[in-house]
Formats: structure tokens, C-alpha cells, sequence
């Protein structure tokens, strides 16, 4: 696998997090790459930095977003959006480092977040992936 940082992501989740009010959101520490080779079924996905790693390092919460690029890049521009929100949606609302699961664990029932995911997306006046003047 190959990964690469991806500026044009992290515009669009910057962008995304801020036209959705995600106010939790803390865009400096978050990192956004492109993959290349992977296996995996996975469009995209998030990874954490852990408590124990805060700690150790001194450092506040971190995530990485990472676009698999043969599986992310063919899906139409609206399509795209709806996965950078599914994995904001990740985030839990203290930014603390942890992630929040798709499987609610007290009643043991999977949840989709395509609603959610579909609801934020309806919500996008402007999309990540238009020209817009700044």
C-alpha cells in the first residue's frame, strides 16, 4: 500500500465540517491522505490517535482520513461527499481521539448511518467539490 498526503481531501472535510457546523470539529488536527494498493472492501476511513498515545506524546487528539483511490476516486462527486461525511460522522463531539463505532453496543443492533449520512448531505447548500470563491 501507498499512501500520499491528499490536500484536495482535507479541503473538502475542512469545507464539509464547516458548511455542516460540525463546531466540534478541530481542523488543524486533521490529516488527510490518499491510498493506493489496498484490498480491503473500504471506500475510506478514519483512524485515531489514541489516549495512551496523546499522553505519551504530549500532544492533543489527532485523526487521519484516508480516501482509498481505486475505490473512492470512481464514485461521482455527490458520492464522495456522502463518504467524507460518513467518516466525520466518526468523530466523536469531545474531539477526544477515540472514534465512534457504526455497532451500538447496548442493544447490539448494527447501525447504518446512511440516513445521517443522507440528512447531512440534503443539509449542503454548497458542495466541497464546487469552485468556490473564498
Amino acid at each position: 500500500m501507498v499512501l500520499s498526503i491528499a490536500p484536495d481531501i482535507k479541503k473538502r472535510i475542512d469545507f464539509l465540517a464547516q458548511e455542516l457546523a460540525l463546531l466540534h470539529i478541530n481542523y488543524k488536527n486533521i490529516f488527510c491522505f490518499r491510498s493506493t494498493g489496498s484490498t480491503g472492501r473500504a471506500y475510506a476511513r478514519i483512524w485515531s490517535l489514541p489516549r495512551i498515545w496523546q499522553m505519551g506524546l504530549n500532544i492533543e487528539a489527532h485523526y487521519c482520513i484516508e480516501v482509498i483511490a481505486e475505490k473512492f476516486d470512481k464514485q461521482s462527486p455527490d458520492e464522495q461527499e456522502k463518504i467524507l461525511i460518513h467518516e466525520l460522522m466518526h468523530i466523536p463531539k469531545n474531539f477526544s481521539g477515540a472514534l465512534v463505532p457504526h455497532r451500538n453496543h447496548k442493544n447490539r443492533t448494527f447501525r447504518h448511518y446512511h440516513d445521517h449520512v443522507d440528512e447531512l448531505y440534503k443539509m449542503l447548500k454548497r458542495k466541497s467539490y464546487a469552485d468556490h470563491p473564498r
